[in-house]
């Protein structure tokens, strides 16, 4: 009986691993199919020449991964290092080696920007190994994306499909040439949709995967079960220089307008309402009287932009832009940023306690400027409060220097640990406590002293051309 148990045990398992096998798709179709679609793309900068093999053992500035491919420095700089596929600088000439997917019949390709930014020639060579020169019609680095050209006919193209059906859980396929192996498949889950970035990041809503992406997959295909493209891999997240699970890719629906602005205007425009925002907490919503977590908190209004000419306010929270809600301050970049520029939108806003709707004209995003830091001046002036933040008054001289616009503000002189917590440091400017503005030293004592301990306050504070809500909270005794 205990023979005849353990083989019917046994038989029961082979057959669940049998049915669960069934139930795994089959790619082999949607390869045999897509796979003379996909390209690689070799991008030569500076001189034109591969890198040589004497640096390719050598550490990226950047941090980047030891002991690559001759070739491989420059792209791998882009794809590793701090700043996400935009950071890094080339050293000399080299080779970009990336992925690429013909989009339609008479020579259209679709790659990463980064992957042929600063290139002086691109070739894009096909599966049947011819290898014909490029024209770069057009790129847009915010997405990511860059349209190239090729002088051929009756060339074999994807199918575009539709990323907004994209859900967490959906099977997902890529094809590209990582670390130069042409047409590798890897497959993986959608982990997650509508993924925010950072910097001009923040305007791409990635589609998040387990894929295993790694260099030279970039610019690549990432397709449904349906055998449509949905994005274009783009990024990896990595600490090491490898695959660790977390791939990311620009929803096709998103390159494909890029692509129809670049064909017809050569740019790419985007929407801005001159707002700076952040994430609002636990203890914010407790300082600002909400009644959930959630919205965009405005750190600072751009003067003259379509926020401001609406009446938002810094100290707003935006709960919804033009019906669809804001559950945390990525949202907003998203949705402003791929609408019309001279679109009227409606924002609802929550301030002291109500809420409000603003229309608001949608202007148009211009290109990146850098920030600066003032320095700090004057010696420190001590004084008390609950929060234990030392502040000074500013002359006229650090005022212009702060590009302060107006009286408000005082400097921090000495941060607390409660201020040190929230990353505040010499050298800030405070701008607002609470729903106050404060002028000197004096008003800012007087915002202050009253706290308890327990209570939240959010301070307006300034940083080189940056403004933002920070909340301290005072910590309860014993």
């Amino acid at each position: 009986m205990i023979k005849v148990y353990k083989i019917g045990a046994f038989a029961a398992l082979f057959a669940l691993a049998a049915a669960a096998h069934a139930d795994l798709p089959d790619f082999t179709q949607l390869v045999e199919k897509n796979g003379p679609s996909v390209v690689n793309v070799m991008a030569m900068k500076g001189d034109g020449n591969a890198a040589q093999s004497d640096d390719a053992d050598d550490q990226d500035d950047d941090g980047g991964p030891q002991n690559v491919p001759p070739g491989m420095q420059d792209f791998l700089r882009r794809f590793f290092g701090p700043n996400g596929p935009h950071g890094g600088h080339p050293q000399g000439g080299g080779e970009s080696l990336g992925s690429g997917f013909i989009i339609s019949g008479d020579g259209y390709v679709l790659t990463n920007n980064h992957v042929v930014e600063g290139a002086e020639k691109v070739i894009v060579r096909l599966t049947d190994r011819r290898e014909l020169d490029a024209k770069v019609v057009g790129t847009d680095k915010t997405s990511d994306v860059a349209l190239l050209k090729v002088n051929a006919t009756g060339l074999p193209a994807v199918n575009i499909g539709d990323s907004s059906k994209l859900k967490p859980g959906q099977w997902v396929v890529a094809i590209g040439s990582p670390f130069a192996m042409d047409h590798t498949v890897t497959h993986g889950v959608v982990s997650y949709v509508g993924r925010g970035g950072r910097g001009s990041e923040q305007y791409v809503p990635f589609i998040q995967t387990d894929v295993p992406i790694n260099p030279g997959n970039s610019g690549g295909p990432l397709f449904n079960l349906d055998g449509q493209v949905v994005g274009i891999n783009s990024q990896i997240y990595s600490n090491s220089g490898g695959y660790m699970g977390v791939s990311f890719a620009v929803p096709i629906n998103m390159a494909m307008n890029t692509v129809e602005q670049l064909k017809t205007t050569g740019k790419v425009s985007r929407g801005m309402i001159g707002v700076q925002v952040r994430s609002i907490g636990r203890d914010d919503a407790k300082a600002l009287g909400l009644s959930q977590v959630g919205g965009a908190l405005v750190n600072d209004v751009t003067s003259g932009g379509g926020a401001e000419k609406a009446g938002v306010q810094p100290g707003d929270v935006i709960v919804a832009y033009d019906g669809k809600p804001i559950d945390q301050s990525s949202d907003l970049p998203l949705l402003v940023g791929n609408t019309k520029p001279g679109t009227t939108a409606n924002l609802k806003v929550f301030r002291d306690g109500k809420t409000i709707d603003l229309p608001v004209t949608v202007g148009e995003l211009p290109a990146d400027k850098g920030g600066k830091l003032a320095s700090l001046g004057g010696p420190a002036k001590p004084n008390s409060n609950p929060l234990g933040i030392t502040v000074e008054n500013i002359s006229a001289e650090d005022r212009k220097a702060l590009g302060l616009k107006d009286q408000n503000g005082v400097l921090i002189s000495q941060a607390g640990p409660i201020a040190q917590r929230s990353s505040l440091q010499r050298g800030d400017v405070v701008l607002k406590v609470g729903r106050s503005y404060v002028k000197n030293a004096a008003e800012f004592q007087s915002a202050a002293k009253d706290l308890k301990p327990g209570d939240s306050v959010m301070l307006l504070v300034k940083r080189g051309d940056d403004a933002q809500f920070v909340t301290l909270t005072v910590p309860k005794k014993g």
